[in-house]
């Protein structure tokens, strides 16, 4: 399997569970979001994610979301959150997320389309070029490793 773009391990806490102790499914979106959020973070370290949604009024709405549930993780369990940018568009980019137990097994996995967006017209723009370039650099970086 080839190396994701990004990744990080986390554990699975007892706010993102149902009674039944499993992941609550719309908590894996908050998961998601978040490890976005850290990616945009690490990509750009003077303004991070904050900068580019604030300051630069930059949005990045999902607009297409597919999701396939394949086993159950549980209050407790320690899994790698991971996404991959499977596409670099003029103004979307297509990301694969995975969540895989750290036995190996993969809990869930899908597809998000982001578009990027002025957060005063809420029309869609470019992709802003040091944002794009550092994407691209990522991509580069996985390829390699």
């Amino acid at each position: 399997m080839a190396t994701p773009t990004y990744r990080r391990k986390h554990k699975i806490h007892f706010s993102e569970c149902d009674p039944a102790g499993i992941v609550f499914y719309p908590q894996y979106f908050v998961l998601f979001n978040d490890l976005v959020e850290s990616w945009i973070d690490e990509l750009l370290p003077q303004e991070g994610y904050h900068g580019v949604i604030s300051a630069r009024r930059v949005g990045m709405p999902t607009v297409r979301l597919e999701v396939d549930f394949k086993a159950i993780s549980k209050m407790g369990d320690e899994v790698w959150l991971s996404l991959d940018v499977e596409r670099l568009g003029g103004a979307s980019l297509t990301l694969a997320w995975a969540c895989t137990g750290v036995d190996g097994v993969l809990r869930m996995a899908a597809r998000q389309t982001i578009v990027t967006t002025s957060l005063d017209t809420h029309k869609s723009i470019g992709i802003p070029d040091d944002i794009r370039e550092a994407i691209a650099r990522a991509m580069a970086s996985a390829a390699r490793a």
